[in-house]
């Protein structure tokens, strides 16, 4: 059993899938950087200034006691951050659609590459050949 286990992990296709698994969460970090960082505070200028991830519907309000200590935390409906992983859903997808694009074209480029195998004689080829070695004799 440790064999097959042995086997099954340092196989070339869970270590790239181990990889791709990897670096497919780098590239979600770098984007929701850039989706947080960059494009909601461009998007949030044109909602009024303030940051599209901070729109919400309060459905009720945070309850405070004398002291001034919040007695129940208020219940909002958060839309802005969802329409937040929503752009960036729809980035990352753009951004993992563009690897996909470029690697299949590599792949075509070295498939294209490859030389084809030079054709042998066809079946029609051999039986001629057999045919003109049977009328010699």
């Amino acid at each position: 059993m440790f064999k097959e286990f042995k086997e099954f992990i340092t196989g070339g296709n869970v270590i790239e899938f181990a990889v791709a698994v990897i670096m497919a969460g780098a590239i979600g970090a770098v984007v929701k950087g850039f989706v947080s960082n960059i494009v909601m505070p461009v998007v949030g200028m044109f909602t009024g200034g303030g940051s599209l991830a901070d729109l919400k519907y309060v459905l009720s309000e945070a309850t405070v006691d004398a002291a001034g200590k919040v007695t129940t935390p208020m219940n909002a409906i958060t839309y802005g951050a969802w329409i937040d992983t929503i752009i960036n859903l729809i980035i990352i997808g753009f951004v993992m659609f563009m690897i996909v694009k470029a690697y299949n074209k590599s792949k075509k480029k070295e498939a294209e590459a490859a030389p084809a195998a030079p054709a042998g004689p066809t079946q029609e080829d051999l039986l001629a050949e057999i045919r003109d070695l049977l009328a010699k004799k």
